[in-house]
C-alpha cells in the first residue's frame, strides 16, 4: 500500500519535466523565428519628384458629365449662330443665355440640362407639391451680380447633393419633376421685381394666417304664412331715428378717416426706398401652360417660395426667353408694361422665334381634338421631299432619385426660417425635435417682430396624438387639438392653467364615447355639458356648484365626498322624442338641490304656445331615496295646458317625486364622474407633457430602435453560424493526420509529433512569406534605380509626355515600395502572435489536449 503512492508521484515528476521541455522547445522555436525575420532589412531607396498642380477629380462624374455627344457639339454649334444672329440683330439686347457651363465646366446646352422625371411619391405626382418640395429643400444663393446671367447651370443630380443654386438651378429642378409628373411646363429667364429675386418675403402676408373667408349664402326669406300676427306698430320718433342715423354716419365717417389715416401712415413706414435696378434684375420661374393635366389658364409658379402667380402679376417684369426639354424660344413681345399683355402661343412665330425647327415649333394652344385632327389631315396629304430636321439630343443628366430621407427631412439641415410681415414661420424635418415639432409660426403685433402675440405650433409622431397647440400670449390662453384615438377621445382642450376647477374649455369625439359627450365648459364653479345622439334625447346639461365648506377635525379618507364640490342646480336639457305625446316628453328639468326643489317642464304640442310643467318639493327625510317619504298634495305643483284633461292623481305624483328624486341621486353621481373625468385628463396631459414619446413604426427600422436591435441580433447570430460551419469545414490537422493513416485515438508520441510537426510547417511558411516580401521590394527598388538612371541619361532630350509618363511610374513604383515595407513590418509583427495562437490552439484540440 506504501508502494502506489510513491509511484504515481514518480509519474507526476516525470510529466512536469516533460512539459517543461516542451515550453522551452517552443520558446526556443519563436526566439529563432524573431531572429530570422528580424535579419530581412529594407532600405528605402530616396526619390524626389516634382510637384505636380493640383486637379479637379473627375472621376466621380459620368462620360455624359464631362465630354459632349457629337449631337450635343452640333447643337452648340447651332446655339452659337443663333446667337450671333440674334446680337446682330438686336444689339441693344441682352444675351440669351443658351450654353452655360456645368459643374465640370463643360458647355451643356439649357434644353439637355432638363431631366423629366416621375417620382414614386405621391406628393410630387402635382405641381403643388413639386413646388413645396424644391422651395424647402433647396437654400438659395443669389446672383452676382444680379444684372448678368449666370455662368453656370448645374444639373439636377448636383443639386440634390449640395441643396443649394441660383434661382435658374431652382427652375431647373422643378421644371424637370413637373415634366414627369405630366404638365406643359417650361423655364422662363426674365426680369423680376427685387423682393422676388433675393427671397424677401418680410413684406408679403404668411399663408397660414390668411383666412379665405366664404361667402355666406344669403339668408333665405321667410316664409309668410297666411294667419300670422302682426308686428307692433312702431311708435318711435321718425326725425329722431333720422338724427341718430346722421350722428351715426358722422362718427363712423371720422372713424374710417382716422383708420385710413393710419394705414396710410403704416404704408408709408412699410414702403421700401426705390431699387435703382428695377427692371434689370436677372430672374429664373417656371411657366405652365394650359391643355395638359387639366390645366385650365396659364399660370407662372416662383420657385423660390412655390406659390402660383398669375401671368398677369405685378412682380414679373419682362421675359427674354423660355425653353423646355424640347425647344427654345426668344420672347419677340414688348415688355415696357410688364407681362401683362402677352402672349405665350409659342407656335406663333412673329412673338416667339423658336431655334430649332419641327413639331414643337408648331402653334401650342390648339384643343388635343383639334390636334389630333389636325395630325390625322397631316398624315392623309402625301408629303415630298421633306427636310430633315433636327432634334433635341436627350438630356445628359443621370436619373433624378430622391431618398425617403430626403422626402422626410426636405429643409437643409433638417430646418428652415421663412420671415413675413408680423410673422416667423419655422419649419422642421420629422423626429428632428424630442416633441415632435414640425411647424412653428410665430405673429407679431408689431412690424419689427420683437412683441409675440400668437405662437402655433403642428406636431406629429406623438403618442399623445397631440396635432396642433395655440399660445395667446396676451390673454394666456392655450388650445390644444388632437387627432382621433387618444384617451378619453379629447378632440381639443381650450385651458389658461392645468389647474383642476378653473376655465376650461374640452371638445371630445362624441361618436367615440359612449356618453355621446361632444363638448365640456368648465368655470370656477359652474360647468356645462353638450351631448350629442344619446339614446336619451339630452342634449344639454349646466351644473352649478357652491362653495367648499371647511370641516375642521380628523380628515376622513375614506369618505367619497372628500373634495368635491357641492351642487347646487343642475339643469338638463332634452330634444323632442316623436315616439311619446309632447305632453309627456320632457323638454327640461332642474334640480334645485340647495332648496330641496324639482322642476320638470314638458315639450310644448304644435298647437300650443305653452308647455306644461310641474315642481317638487321633497320631503324633510330625502336623504335615503330607498325608505317611503312622507307625502302631501302640497308638495307638488301642476300645469297643464289643456283645460279639460283629468288632474294628475296623487299617487302618479308621488312615484314622480320618488322617481325624479333617484334621477337626482343617479345626477349626481355622473357630474362626480365627469369632475374626476377632468381631473384624470389633466393629470395624463402633465404627465405626457413630461416625458413625451413620439410613435415609431414598425417599418422604419432607422428609428425603431427595437426593431433595429432585433435585426442586428439576427445579423450577429447568422455570423456566428456561418463562421462555425467553416471551421467544421477546415480541419488544419487532415493533412498530418492522412500521413499517419487516420487514427481513431492518437498515443501521446503521435500527439507531439503531430504539434511539433504543425508548428514546423506554420514556422516555415512565415519565414517564406518574409523572404517574398523581401524579394518583392528589391526587385521594385531595383527597377526604380534603373529608370531613375534612363531618366538622368535622357532628361535634356525628352518630351512633356515622356516626363509625365516617368513621374506616373515613379509615383507608383514609390507607392508600391511602401506598401512592400508596411506589409513586411506589419508581418515581423504578428508573426510571433500566430506562431503562440496555433500552439495554444493546438493544445485546445480535443484530439490532442488528453496528451499536451
Amino acid at each position: 500500500m506504501e508502494v502506489l503512492p510513491k509511484v504515481e508521484s514518480d509519474k507526476e515528476v516525470a510529466i512536469d519535466e516533460a512539459e517543461e521541455d516542451r515550453q522551452d522547445e517552443v520558446n526556443e522555436d519563436l526566439l529563432k523565428l524573431e531572429e530570422t525575420l528580424c535579419n530581412i532589412q529594407i532600405t528605402p531607396t530616396p526619390c524626389s519628384l516634382p510637384e505636380r498642380a493640383q486637379e479637379v477629380d473627375l472621376s466621380q462624374y459620368p462620360t455624359s458629365y464631362k465630354e459632349n455627344s457629337p449631337q450635343e457639339k452640333l447643337l452648340l454649334a447651332i446655339a452659337d449662330n443663333f446667337c450671333c444672329q440674334y446680337v446682330h440683330l438686336y444689339p441693344d439686347r441682352k444675351p440669351l443665355l443658351l450654353s452655360p457651363l456645368n459643374e465640370c465646366g463643360v458647355q451643356k446646352f439649357v434644353s439637355t440640362t432638363l431631366r423629366p422625371t416621375l417620382l414614386s411619391y405621391p406628393e410630387l405626382y402635382s405641381w403643388e407639391g413639386c413646388a413645396s418640395f424644391v422651395s424647402e429643400f433647396l437654400s438659395l444663393e443669389p446672383l452676382d451680380p444680379p444684372i448678368d446671367l449666370p455662368r453656370h447651370l448645374y444639373s439636377p443630380t448636383w443639386l440634390m447633393q449640395t441643396q443649394r443654386g441660383s434661382c435658374f438651378d431652382f427652375s431647373t429642378l422643378l421644371c424637370s419633376l413637373l415634366l414627369g409628373a405630366g404638365y406643359n411646363a417650361y423655364c422662363v429667364s426674365g426680369y423680376a421685381v427685387k423682393e422676388m429675386c433675393l427671397l424677401n418675403q418680410s413684406l408679403q402676408e404668411c399663408p397660414l394666417l390668411v383666412t379665405h373667408v366664404k361667402g355666406k349664402a344669403t339668408g333665405q326669406k321667410r316664409q309668410v304664412k297666411k294667419y300670422s300676427v302682426k308686428p307692433p306698430r312702431d311708435l318711435r320718433s321718425g326725425f329722431e331715428q333720422r338724427q341718430e342715423e346722421r350722428r351715426q354716419a358722422d362718427a363712423q365717417a371720422i372713424l374710417l378717416k382716422k383708420q385710413q389715416e393710419a394705414e396710410r401712415l403704416q404704408e408709408e413706414q412699410e414702403r421700401l426706398p426705390p431699387d435703382p435696378l428695377l427692371g434689370l434684375r436677372v430672374h429664373c420661374w417656371v411657366l405652365i401652360l394650359s391643355g395638359n393635366r387639366e390645366v385650365p389658364e396659364n399660370f407662372f409658379i416662383n420657385p423660390l417660395t412655390g406659390k402660383s402667380l398669375s401671368t398677369t402679376h405685378k412682380c414679373f417684369l419682362g421675359i427674354e426667353s423660355i425653353w423646355n426639354h424640347q425647344n427654345y424660344w426668344v420672347n419677340m413681345q414688348d415688355c415696357r408694361f410688364g407681362c401683362a399683355e402677352m402672349n405665350f402661343d409659342l407656335g406663333d412665330a412673329v412673338k416667339w422665334e423658336y431655334l430649332l425647327y419641327g413639331t414643337t415649333g408648331q402653334s401650342l394652344l390648339l384643343i388635343p381634338d383639334m390636334k389630333k385632327q389636325q395630325e390625322a389631315e397631316d398624315d392623309e396629304e402625301e408629303e415630298v421631299d421633306e427636310p430633315k430636321v433636327f432634334e433635341m439630343p436627350p438630356s445628359w443628366v443621370n436619373q433624378i432619385n430622391i431618398s425617403q430621407q430626403d422626402m422626410e427631412t426636405r429643409c437643409p439641415g433638417g430646418m428652415k426660417v421663412i420671415q413675413y410681415r408680423k410673422a416667423k414661420l419655422e419649419k422642421f424635418a420629422p423626429y428632428l425635435l424630442p416633441d415632435g415639432l414640425v411647424t412653428r409660426l410665430t405673429s407679431y403685433s408689431d412690424l419689427d417682430c420683437t412683441q409675440p402675440s400668437t405662437v402655433k405650433e403642428w406636431y406629429q409622431h406623438r403618442h399623445d396624438h397631440l396635432e396642433e397647440r395655440e399660445l395667446k400670449k396676451t390673454s394666456n390662453v392655450t388650445i390644444e387639438h388632437f387627432r382621433p384615438g387618444r384617451s378619453y377621445a379629447l378632440k381639443s382642450h381650450r385651458y389658461i392653467t392645468m389647474t383642476p376647477e378653473t376655465e376650461r374649455q374640452m371638445d371630445f369625439y362624441s361618436h367615440a364615447r359612449a356618453d355621446g359627450l361632444a363638448r365640456r365648459v368648465e368655470m370656477p364653479f359652474e360647468m356645462t355639458e353638450t351631448f350629442e345622439d344619446r339614446p336619451d334625447f339630452m342634449y344639454h346639461r349646466h351644473v352649478v356648484f357652491g362653495k367648499r365648506v371647511k370641516v375642521f377635525g380628523p380628515s376622513n379618507t375614506e369618505a367619497p365626498d372628500q373634495g368635491q364640490r357641492p351642487l347646487q342646480k343642475v339643469v338638463e336639457r332634452f330634444n323632442r322624442d316623436r315616439s311619446k305625446p309632447a305632453g309627456e316628453d320632457v323638454a327640461e328639468r332642474i334640480f334645485l338641490v340647495s332648496e330641496d326643489r324639482i322642476q320638470v317642464t314638458y315639450h310644448r304640442e304644435d298647437d300650443r304656445i305653452i308647455p306644461a310643467w310641474r315642481n317638487f318639493i321633497k320631503p324633510r327625510d330625502s336623504g335615503d331615496s330607498q325608505n317611503p317619504h312622507s307625502f302631501t298634495p302640497q308638495m307638488a305643483s301642476t300645469f297643464q295646458v289643456d283645460p279639460f284633461e283629468k288632474p294628475s292623481k296623487n299617487l302618479f305624483l308621488y312615484e314622480m317625486l320618488v322617481h325624479m328624486m333617484k334621477e337626482e341621486e343617479s345626477v349626481a353621481l355622473r357630474v362626480k364622474e365627469s369632475e374626476k373625468e377632468v381631473r384624470a385628463i389633466l393629470g395624463v396631459r402633465e404627465q405626457e407633457e413630461s416625458s413625451i414619446e413620439l410613435h415609431i413604426s414598425i417599418y422604419n427600422t432607422a428609428r425603431n430602435e427595437r426593431a433595429r436591435c432585433h435585426r442586428e441580433a439576427l445579423e450577429r447570430t447568422a455570423k456566428e453560424e456561418r463562421l462555425q460551419q467553416e471551421e467544421k469545414e477546415l480541419d488544419f490537422l487532415a493533412p498530418l493526420l492522412a500521413q499517419l493513416g487516420d487514427p481513431e485515438n492518437l498515443t501521446r508520441q503521435a500527439a507531439l509529433q503531430l504539434r511539433n510537426d504543425c508548428l514546423a510547417d506554420l514556422k516555415q511558411r512565415l519565414i517564406d512569406k518574409a523572404n517574398l516580401i523581401q524579394a518583392r521590394f528589391e526587385r521594385e527598388t531595383q527597377e526604380l534605380q534603373q529608370k531613375q538612371q534612363w531618366y538622368q541619361k535622357n532628361q535634356l532630350t525628352m518630351t512633356k509626355e515622356d516626363e509625365d509618363e516617368y513621374l506616373a511610374y515613379c509615383s507608383d513604383a514609390m507607392f508600391r515600395i511602401h506598401i512592400l515595407k508596411l506589409r513586411l513590418s506589419r508581418h515581423k509583427d504578428k508573426a510571433p502572435q500566430k506562431y503562440l495562437a496555433l500552439d495554444e490552439k493546438l493544445r485546445r484540440d480535443p484530439r490532442l489536449a488528453n496528451h499536451l
